[in-house]
C-alpha cells in the first residue's frame, strides 16, 4: 500500500471519479430492459461516455456485449439490438474474436464473416433454430425463462417429462454437461418454477445451482441453495460479472473469497476491483489489471501512488502484457516510459511483442519496437513473435517485424521456422509473405519435416502449389524417410497427391523401411489415393526392407476396397514377404474376414507355407481368427498341415488357449494326438 494516499482514501477518490463509466458499462453489462426506449437509452450513453470519449472502441464494447450475454440470455435480443446500433453507427467490423453465437447472427445479418473457424458452429445453429428469442416458443425452456409457473406445471405434468434432462446450447457459459432444469431456474431467477422442482421432485442442488444463482440474483434461491452448497470462487465471478456489489462484499466478508480481480477486469467491473483495494489495503495486484478499463488517467494515478510498476500476476505477466492485450498504446507507452520492462515474459517465456504478435495489434508492437522490444525474443517453446503470427495469420504484425529485421528462418524448439507454421494453417498469403522475405523453402524440422510435407499432411493445396513453384524438394525425406507424397498417401490427401505427382514427385520413392507410398495408400485404406498412384504407373508389387508389399498391408488391415483396387491392377495375390507369409497369411493374422474372402476369389493359394512351413490355417488358429479359420476350411485348407515344428493348426490353436478355433477344428475332422 502507498505511503501518500491510504487504501480508502483511493477507493473514495476514484469510485467517484469514474462513477459514470461504472454505471455506462454496467448498464450495458447486466442489461434488464427489452424496451427500444431504454435501449435507445443505454445505446447513446455508450455512445457519448464511452466510445466518443475515446475510452473505450467499437471493438471493445463489441468483446463486452460478447462476454456478456451468455450470462444474461433472457435479453440477448436486447444486446444484439445495440451491437447493431454500434456497427451501423460507426461501421467498425468487429476485429477482435467474438463469441460464434453473435458471429453467426452477424454474419446472418450482413452477410459478412469475420473468420474462418466459427462456420462449423454456424449449420449447427441452424439446425438448431438458433434466434434472437433463445428458447422457442412452447417449450419448458422459456417457461422457466419467465418463470411462467402455469406452463411449467403442464410441461412436468407430460407422460414423457425428465427431470434430469439437460439442456446444451452456446446461449449460455460453455459447459460439457450442459444445464439442468434446476440449474435453468437458478440462472434465470425464476422462484416458481424452482419450488415446484423441488417441491415434487427433490432433485439434488447442486454446487452449479448456487453458483448461476448469482447471475439469477434471486435471494429466495440463492439462500436455499447455501443450504446444500457452500460458496466458493466460482460464485464470486458470478457476482462480479453481476455487477452486484452486495452479493461481492457478502462473500467475501462471510466467506472469505478473494475478489477475483482479472475476472473485475474482464467483465468492465471497476467498482469491484476498487472495493478489493478498500477491504486488502492492497494496490498492487489490481494495478495489473487496469489496462482492461482502458482509463490511463487511473494507470498515472497508481503509478504515482507508488505502485511496483513490474508487478506480476500468476501467470508472470506484468501491466504490459495485459495492456497489449487490450491494444492501448497509449497506455503501453505510459507504462514503458515508467519503467516497465518491456521485455518482461510470462511463466511460458512470453513477452508483450509475442502478446501483440498473437492479437495483430501492429500499432502497439510498433510502439513496443521503438523502446527496445527483442523481436527475436524467444518463448520457452522457442517460438518468436514471427512464429506467433504465423499461427495467429498476424499479417500487418509480421510485416512490421521483418521490417524490423525480424529473423524470417528462426527456429522453434520443434525445429519449425515460421513458414512451417504458415503452411501448417494453410496460409497461402502468409507463406508467400515469408518466402519474399527469404524464408528457406526446404528448412527441415527436428523430424526432417518440410513444409511441403505439412502442406501434404493438411492437403493445403494451394500453399503446395506456392512452395513448388518457389522450387521446394517435391523428394525431400523426412527423418523416416517419407516424401510429401508418402505423406499425402497416408492421409488419403488426393488433391495434394495429384499435384505432387503432376510437378514430378518420385512415385515409388522409399522411405528408410523401402516403404512406397503404395504401401502406405494400401495400409490406410487410402483407396483415392491408391487408384491415383497406379494411374500414373507405380510398381503394385513394390516390397519394402521385409518383402511385404502393397497387398500384405491391406490384407492385414481388412483394407478390402483398397485391396481390391490392387488386385484388380495386377498385384500378386501369392507374393511372399521375407517371413514367406503371403497376403492370406497376413489377413488371417488379423482375423480379415472380408479380404480373406477376396483373396481367396482372386485366387491366393490355400495351404501357402512360409519358410518355417506355417499355412494361413496355423495363423489363423494362432490368433484365435475363428471367422477366417472357417472360410478357410471351407475352402478347402488342410486341418491338418504341419509346419517345420510338426504342429497342426489345432495344436496352434490349443497353445494359444484359442477356445473358439479349437472347437471349430476338431468339428472339421482335426486329428487329437
Amino acid at each position: 500500500m502507498t505511503s501518500q494516499k491510504s487504501a480508502h482514501q483511493i477507493y473514495t477518490e476514484l469510485t467517484e471519479k469514474y462513477r459514470v463509466y461504472q454505471e455506462t458499462v454496467s448498464s450495458l453489462m447486466v442489461i434488464k430492459t427489452t424496451k427500444s426506449d431504454e435501449i435507445q437509452q443505454i445505446f447513446q450513453k455508450i455512445k457519448a461516455n464511452l466510445i466518443e470519449t475515446k475510452i473505450l472502441t467499437p471493438d471493445r464494447i463489441y468483446t463486452l456485449i460478447s462476454s456478456a450475454f451468455t450470462f444474461n440470455n433472457r435479453y440477448f435480443r436486447s444486446y444484439w439490438t445495440i451491437f447493431k446500433m454500434i456497427y451501423e453507427e460507426f461501421h467498425i467490423k468487429p476485429q477482435n474474436h467474438i463469441d460464434p453465437v453473435l458471429h453467426y447472427f452477424f454474419y446472418k445479418e450482413y452477410g459478412l464473416l469475420l473468420n474462418d473457424h466459427d462456420k462449423k458452429y454456424f449449420e449447427k445453429y441452424e439446425i438448431d433454430k438458433y434466434s434472437l428469442n433463445v428458447h422457442e416458443q412452447n417449450t419448458i425452456y422459456r417457461a422457466i425463462m419467465f418463470d411462467d409457473q402455469e406452463s411449467f406445471i403442464i410441461f412436468t405434468e407430460q407422460n414423457d417429462f425428465k427431470i434430469n434432462q439437460h439442456l446444451q446450447s452456446d446461449f449460455f457459459p460453455k459447459s460439457s454437461t450442459g444445464i439442468s432444469l434446476l440449474e435453468l431456474c437458478c440462472y434465470y431467477g425464476s422462484v416458481k418454477c424452482f419450488k415446484i422442482l423441488i417441491s415434487k421432485f427433490n432433485p439434488k442442488i447442486s454446487a452449479n445451482c448456487l453458483r448461476v444463482s448469482f447471475l439469477g440474483g434471486n435471494p429466495d434461491i440463492m439462500h436455499e441453495c447455501m443450504k446444500f452448497q457452500k460458496p466458493d470462487i466460482k460464485c464470486m465471478r458470478s457476482a462480479i460479472i453481476s455487477h452486484n456489489i452486495d452479493f461481492i462484499t457478502f462473500l467475501k466478508n462471510e466467506y472469505e473469497i478473494d475478489i477475483d480481480l482479472e475476472y473485475c477486469a474482464t467483465y468492465g467491473n471497476i467498482q469491484a476491483l476498487l472495493v478489493n483495494i478498500d477491504i486488502t489495503k492492497e494496490i498492487g495486484e489490481a494495478f495489473l489489471y487496469l489496462p482492461y478499463f482502458s482509463l490511463t488517467y487511473l494507470v498515472e494515478y497508481f503509478i504515482s501512488a507508488g505502485v511496483d510498476i513490474n508487478i506480476k500476476d500468476s501467470h508472470g505477466r506484468c501491466a504490459l502484457h495485459i495492456s497489449t492485450l487490450n491494444d492501448n498504446q497509449e497506455i503501453s507507452e505510459l507504462l514503458i516510459l515508467n519503467g516497465v520492462t518491456v521485455n518482461s515474459k510470462d511463466k511460458s517465456g512470453r513477452t508483450p511483442l509475442h502478446y501483440a504478435a498473437i492479437k495483430n495489434y501492429n500499432k502497439t508492437a510498433e510502439c513496443m519496437i521503438l523502446h527496445g522490444a527483442n523481436i527475436n525474443a524467444q518463448c520457452d517453446g522457442g517460438s518468436t513473435a514471427l512464429h506467433y503470427c504465423a499461427n495467429c495469420n498476424s499479417k500487418e504484425t509480421a510485416e512490421l517485424l521483418i521490417l524490423h529485421g525480424a529473423e524470417i528462418n528462426s527456429k522453434n524448439n520443434k525445429g519449425d521456422i515460421p513458414l512451417h507454421i504458415a503452411t501448417h494453417k494453410n496460409n497461402r498469403v502468409f507463406a508467400q509473405l515469408l518466402i519474399l522475405h527469404g524464408a528457406n523453402i526446404n528448412a527441415q524440422s527436428q523430424d526432417e519435416v518440410t513444409p511441403l510435407h505439412i502442406a501434404a499432411y493438411h492437403n493445403s493445396k494451394e500453399t503446395a502449389e506456392l512452395l513448388i513453384l518457389h522450387g521446394a524438394n517435391l523428394n525431400a525425406k523426412d527423418s523416416k524417410g517419407h516424401t510429401p507424397l508418402h505423406i499425402a498417401a497416408h492421409h488419403n490427401n488426393k488433391e495434394t497427391a495429384a499435384l505432387l505427382i503432376l510437378h514430378g514427385a518420385n512415385i515409388n520413392a522409399q522411405s528408410q523401411d523401402e516403404v512406397t507410398p503404395l504401401h502406405i495408400a494400401a495400409l490406410h485404406n487410402s483407396k483415392e489415393t491408391a487408384e491415383l498412384l497406379i494411374l500414373h504407373g507405380v510398381e503394385i508389387n513394390a516390397q519394402s526392407q521385409d518383402e511385404v508389399t502393397p497387398l500384405h498391408l491391406a490384407a492385414y488391415h481388412n483394407n478390402k476396397e483398397t485391396a481390391e483396387i490392387l488386385i484388380l491392377h495386377g498385384a500378386n495375390v501369392n507374393a511372399k514377404d521375407s517371413k514367406g507369409h503371403t497376403p492370406l497369411h497376413s489377413a488371417s493374422s488379423h482375423n480379415s474376414k472380408e479380404t480373406t474372402e477376396l483373396l481367396i476369389l482372386h485366387g491366393a493359394e490355400i495351404n501357402a507355407q512360409s519358410q518355417d512351413e506355417v499355412t494361413p490355417l496355423h495363423i489363423a488358429a494362432h490368433y484365435n481368427s475363428k471367422e477366417t479359420a472357417e472360410l478357410l476350411i471351407l475352402h478347402g485348407a488342410n486341418v491338418n498341415a504341419k509346419d517345420s515344428k510338426g504342429h497342426t493348426p489345432l495344436h496352434i490353436a490349443a497353445h494359444h488357449n484359442s477356445k473358439e478355433t479349437t472347437e471349430l477344428l476338431i468339428l472339421h475332422g482335426a486329428l487329437i494326438t
